[in-house]
């Protein structure tokens, strides 16, 4: 285990394992998030309360979900390479960052068109919604953390510290509409117990969670390679891998 867990800090590895990974993820999100969506604007049938507004929930719910899982992802991977002093750690989480603050606007965005119909306003500061748009804050503060020192790896750890302590605000997104009297409609998957959504319903939105992860996957492949390759431009493995 530990042998594979250190052939990770391999650059080399890393670049070649990201190319190759790339096509499977991107496959897989094109198959997942169209069978999704077929499902969920087609087969799925309207809410009985909120009609055919409510199919928003297959773009908006796997934001959310993808905003706090990528963020999560990236203070895993800060706090390896803070802890392990392995700089592919630092390369995930700074190619990460921008796709789950891409994850996080596009659920506050999704979540506000929602909220118009079903609240009467585009926006409340519900404690739901203040939450995810502080994890938003948070996502654009380690990017720019990260870009404000020369050295590179002076921006890495100092980003890697304050998504570690961001981190914090996950639980309190997924908690909040428990712990506060909250707009947000409380949870209806991710609860113990059977879900409150109907399997018609419910197997679309699962099927579109699997594709935005697939999606992450793909994107995050994709920006590693780039982050590797401008980490390591001064190494002859990358001159030899540009020459080829």
């Amino acid at each position: 285990m530990w042998t594979w867990f250190y052939r990770l800090a391999s650059p080399p590895y890393v670049y070649r394992v990201a190319a190759s990974l790339t096509p499977w993820f991107l496959c897989a999100a094109a198959l997942a998030i169209g069978c999704g969506l077929i499902g969920g604007l087609v087969f799925a049938p309207p809410d009985y309360q909120q009609g055919d507004a409510f199919r928003i929930v297959y773009v908006h719910a796997p934001s959310g979900w993808m905003s706090m899982f990528c963020f999560t992802t990236m203070a895993v991977a800060g706090g390896i390479g803070l802890i392990w002093r392995i700089k592919m750690g630092h390369a995930v989480a700074a190619a990460t960052a921008p796709i789950g603050a891409s994850f996080t606007l596009l659920g506050l965005f999704t979540g506000s068109l929602w909220g118009k119909p079903m609240w009467g306003t585009y926006w409340a500061w519900d404690p739901r919604l203040t939450s995810e748009l502080i994890l938003l804050f948070l996502y654009v503060g380690v990017m720019s953390l990260r870009a404000a020192f020369e050295d590179e790896t002076k921006g890495d750890r100092a980003a890697a510290l304050l998504a570690i302590v961001g981190v914090v605000n996950v639980p309190i997104i997924h908690y909040s509409v428990s712990w506060w009297n909250s707009l947000h409609q409380g949870a209806t998957v991710a609860k113990l117990g059977k879900p409150a959504m109907p399997g018609n319903m419910l197997w679309p939105l699962l099927t579109m969670l699997l594709g935005f992860m697939c999606f992450y996957g793909a994107v995050l492949c994709m920006r590693l390679r780039g982050e590797v390759l401008n980490r390591e431009r001064q190494a002859a493995w990358v001159r030899e891998a540009i020459k080829t």
